[in-house]
């Protein structure tokens, strides 16, 4: 037995597996939790930062692919939209893999998946070969994507309510710096004359290293189980498509700016592969680390309050690059673009701090208490990660596609840049409709002292 101010019994590591777990117990957090929650999360930002390594690898190669390739600039954004793709379809059956074989057994699988496409790219990138080998070499890098989905879910069961905007940021943001990282090292190489196969002959090996310690350091939850009513019930709930569409304008523009910015400064401001790559790293790196912040700041002050300033923000700049681009100023228009790549970190780590507000909010308003309420925001916000990411990550297929197709219509980024604008000036108007009106919400907040029925009243989310 255990009484309200004693922590549960330390959990069972017997085969890497936890029995019980309590989070939001503070006596349990402080005394057991977190220092194993913290252990945990470590290792899986190892592991999902080599995942995005791996998932935005392509935009790096075809900086490395020139004439001698035979690819047009509309062949090199249509393979950088098809992995972005593949990563976005992927990050939904990885969501429930961590329940089917628990977070620890799925990141050594996840981690060890990554050697396929990095030994398949290592074989065919040279001169001669095919479009079409190319793309298919580069679909299979896509099941780096689906690692951040997988991450997430595990750590989002490891920490308490009021500091997962803070854990996921830190997860995420880990996660993401993968790609300003893997854009160093090909800066590093090609500034060394090196070619592609040096920059994979460095990652097969970290990718050996990722999942040989997360076997040694990290833990299964016993209590996620594979809750396939949970996946039907987020599915049908509509806060999981309106965090969807918020969270492209978020992410998308992240993934989707990082597989897109070295191309665009070659094929608008003529920029060399290393000249393009002395800067597009910046804005992913920059965009990575911020990203943290932005989930302590939805802590703070809302998610939705941050969320929806930071629209304004990426309208802003985005208005900058349009004029940039019109006027042929390179520097003004990387400037922007970095800034842009900022406000997308910082949006990351607030709308994703909204969903488990939103569904522990919802176990409010239906008369849930304590670790009941909790249990309920955990499974269907975990649920619901999966597909919003996978959404979100189809954001930045459609601004490849949409990159791809002002080149050919204008031979600029400039009609793509317009579309962008107009597509966050909606996100602003559906954060602030659904989530800050001040009108009874979608997203009700119980203020019952009793088995009467909850008032409705704003939610802060």
């Amino acid at each position: 037995m255990t009484g309200p101010g004693t922590a549960p019994a330390p959990p069972n590591r017997g085969g890497r597996w936890i029995q019980h777990w309590d989070p939001e117990n503070e006596t349990f957090w402080k005394e057991t939790g977190e220092k194993i929650a913290r252990r945990n999360l470590f290792f899986s930002v190892l592991s999902e930062h080599i995942g995005f390594s791996i998932w935005t690898l392509w935009s790096v190669l075809v900086l490395f692919m020139g004439p001698e390739y035979g690819l047009t600039p509309a062949d090199k954004f249509m393979l950088t939209s098809m992995v972005t793709l593949v990563g976005a379809v992927v990050r939904v059956p990885y969501t429930f893999a961590v329940a089917i074989f628990g977070g620890r057994n799925w990141t050594i699988i996840s981690a060890g998946l990554l050697l396929v496409p990095s030994v398949a790219a290592f074989m065919v990138m040279e001169p001669g070969t095919s479009f079409s080998t190319f793309l298919l070499v580069g679909l299979l890098a896509g099941i780096g994507g689906g690692n951040f989905a997988s991450s997430m879910t595990n750590i989002n069961a490891f920490f308490p309510l009021r500091k997962k905007g803070w854990a996921l940021g830190l997860n995420a943001g880990g996660g993401n710096i993968g790609v300003p990282v893997i854009q160093l090292a090909a800066l590093a190489i090609i500034g060394a004359g090196g070619g592609p196969r040096v920059l994979l002959g460095i990652y097969i090996p970290l990718i050996l290293v990722a999942a040989v310690m997360a076997a040694l350091f990290m833990d299964n939850l016993e209590n996620v189980k594979n809750d396939t009513g949970a996946a039907k019930d987020a599915a049908r709930d509509a806060h999981t498509w309106i965090m969807s569409f918020l969270y492209i304008g978020t992410f998308g523009s992240f993934i989707g700016y990082s597989f897109a910015f070295g191309q665009v400064l070659q094929n608008q401001f003529g920029r060399t592969p290393l000249e393009a790559a002395y800067v597009t790293f910046i804005g992913p790196l920059l965009g990575s680390l911020i990203r943290p912040l932005g989930g302590w700041m939805a802590d703070k002050y809302g998610g939705a309050k941050i969320s929806l300033w930071n629209y304004v923000g990426m309208g802003v700049a985005t208005a900058v690059l349009i004029g940039a681009s019109m006027q042929k100023s390179l520097a003004l228009f990387t400037t922007a673009f970095v800034v842009l790549f900022v406000l997308s970190g910082l949006g990351n780590g607030s709308t994703f701090k909204m969903i488990p507000g939103i569904f522990q909010n919802k176990a409010l308003a239906k008369g849930l208490q304590g670790e009941a309420a909790a249990a309920y925001g955990r499974r269907l916000s975990g649920a619901s990660m999966g597909l919003i990411g996978a959404v979100g990550a189809l954001g930045g297929v459609g601004i490849n596609l949409a990159f791809r197709q002002s080149f050919l219509s204008y031979g600029s980024g400039t009609g793509a840049f317009v579309a962008f604008l107009a597509f966050y000036a909606v996100c602003f108007a559906v954060t602030w409709s659904v989530y800050l009106r001040r009108t009874t919400p979608l997203v009700p907040a119980t203020t019952a002292t009793s088995d009467a029925e909850p008032q409705l009243s704003y939610a802060k989310v």
